[in-house]
This record gives C-alpha cells, structure tokens and sequence, in this order.
C-alpha cells in the first residue's frame, strides 16, 4: 500500500472538470450516485486505507469482512480516483442505459462483492499452489477490479468493434486481457489478481450462471432475460430487448421474438394477383350494399359479367 501522493488533488479537479464537460444531467442516476459515493470516501473514508483493503489475512483470518464492502469504494490517492472515476463514467453511461438504473444498480452491488470473494480465493489458491503465504498478505482496494467485469460486460452487450490500449488496435472482445497484462507490467504495483477477479466475474455475468442466479433472486425478469423493471434510460432499439408495460410485474411476449410474424393482411390481398384483388373488392361491396340496400345483391359468387353489371347499375341509380 502506498501513500496518498499528488497533494495538489489534480485528479479531484480533473474528474469535476470531465463530469461538467459531460453534464450533469446526461449522466444516469445510478452512474452518477456511484461515483458520488466514490469521492465522498476518497475525502471523508470511513477508515484509515490499512483497515478498509481487502486481503486474505485481514478478511478470512481475522474475520474482518467488512472490508469485502470497503475496499472498492475507497481509493489510494486522486489519481487513482479519477482514472477509475472516468472508467466508470464512461461504461455505467452505456450500461445503466441498456440494462435501466435498478438493475445496473443490482450489477454494480452484486460485482462489488463477488469480486472481492474470487480475489480471496485466487489469493488463497495461489498461497497453497506456491506455498507462499505472501499471496494471503497481499492488500488490495479501489474500483478498478469491478470496472474490468463491467468492461466485459460492456462488450457482451455491445458486441463488435475495437479500441486503443496504450497504441496498441485491439477487439474489444479482447481489449480487457490485453489491458490486464500491460498495467501489470506497466505498474506492477496494481493488482493483477484483484483485475483478474473482476474480469472472471464479468464472465460468470456474460457466459456462466451468474446472471440467470440474480435474475432468480431479483423475481422480476421479461421473458428474454434481461431486467424487467421500470427503465428510465432504457433504448427501445438496442441488444436487451423488451422494456416493461407496468413496473414490477413480469413481462410476457404475445409472440416467439426469435421469428418476426408476418403483417397483418387484408383478407382481400392475401394470395391474389391484382385483377383478383379488385373482383374481390368489388364483390365484397356489392355484398355488403345489397345486404343492406338491395336484397336481390347476395349471390356470394358472381361471373364476371354480373360483375360489369352490377358497377353499370350502380352507376346508373
């Protein structure tokens, strides 16, 4: 652990000048709580940054859990606020407005502990498989290890294209291992497990059983699978599907999604060619004005010839 650096607080000034830049008012709800929370730790933390890192000695030893909840929302000095700051306002923007407030609000809290109990175990892993108990003293804290599972998270729903890391043109798909290996060798002093924790929880959301768990103890899911819940920045043309017609009651499609149905076909156009459609059309009128007008105009079936009868006649009274 170090101290905190950069007394100026150039990351504070930073990060204020990127939410302003940014607006307000175009950053989600949940987005903008969370970091919120963020800097009012980082300038008034609940404990002193010994007592709130996250370790297997401290946590599983000495059994201090709390820090499961304390080590990610407080950070080692400004700079390490704002880059994970500006992280998360770039990821929670497209992702509380794809998933909707409460439940990216459900993902954040979820990911917030999860992560924190797979760096015990692959902390506690690497300590009997080496037999080096420097594994279990290792201390970690910040946000940066939820930011990489909602980096894979972000891709999955938002799949395709690539990005720069540090110059180097990588998929997306691939952009967060690429980033876990060159800040480990960048700054070995980051936490390459704590990273590499947040990006195993990202998978078990995206491709193993995590996601199907919470929508389970949510109890309030659509029929397609993502949150069923009121969206206040939900985008009805994006991945997730079906926004909800009543809040807190499940929605239920009145039709398979996955094959799109036919439109809707007058009954005098389904299968005819035009000259067809237009007899048709006719008969029908005639039907329906001598059901009405004319009782003698009720034959179901005429030639063709009562047909340029009937329009001469219709003309004619």
């Amino acid at each position: 652990m170090r101290n905190r650096l950069w007394g100026s607080n150039l990351g504070l000034l930073l990060l204020a000048c990127q939410v302003f830049q940014l607006g307000i008012d175009n950053i989600p709800h949940v987005t903008l709580a969370t970091l919120g929370l963020n800097v009012y730790l980082f300038l008034f933390p609940v404990k002193p940054l010994l007592q709130t890192c996250l370790s297997v000695r401290e946590a599983y030893w000495y059994r201090d859990w709390s820090r499961l909840l304390l080590s990610p929302f407080h950070h080692v000095d400004d700079m390490h606020l704002y880059f994970n700051m500006a992280s998360l306002l770039w990821k929670g923007i497209k992702l509380e407005r794809k998933l909707g407030g409460a439940w990216f609000a459900y993902l954040l809290s979820v990911f917030s502990l999860l992560t924190g109990l797979v760096y015990l175990l692959l902390e506690t892993g690497l300590t009997y498989m080496t037999e080096d108990s420097s594994y279990s003293l290792q201390c970690a804290v910040g946000f940066s290890g939820v930011l990489f599972g909602l980096k894979v998270v972000n891709n999955h729903y938002h799949p395709g294209g690539a990005t720069y890391v540090m110059e180097l043109h990588i998929a997306n798909r691939y952009a967060c291992w690429v980033e876990l290996v060159l800040i480990h060798f960048m700054n070995p002093g980051m936490s390459f497990v704590g990273h590499l924790a947040g990006i195993l929880v990202g998978l078990l959301y995206t491709t193993g059983p995590l996601k199907r768990f919470m929508k389970t103890c949510a109890g309030f899911v659509t029929s397609n699978g993502d949150y069923g819940g009121q969206q206040t920045y939900y985008n009805s043309s994006g991945y997730s599907g079906y926004g909800m017609p009543q809040y807190g009651a499940p929605y239920r499609e009145p039709y398979d999604t996955a094959m799109p149905s036919a439109p809707s076909q007058h009954p005098y156009t389904a299968g005819l060619s035009e000259e067809e459609q237009y007899e048709a059309a006719v008969r029908a009128s005639l039907n329906d004005r001598g059901s009405h007008t004319h009782g003698t105009y009720t034959q179901s079936n005429p030639t063709p010839e009562e047909i340029r009868w009937r329009r001469l006649q219709r003309f004619n009274s």
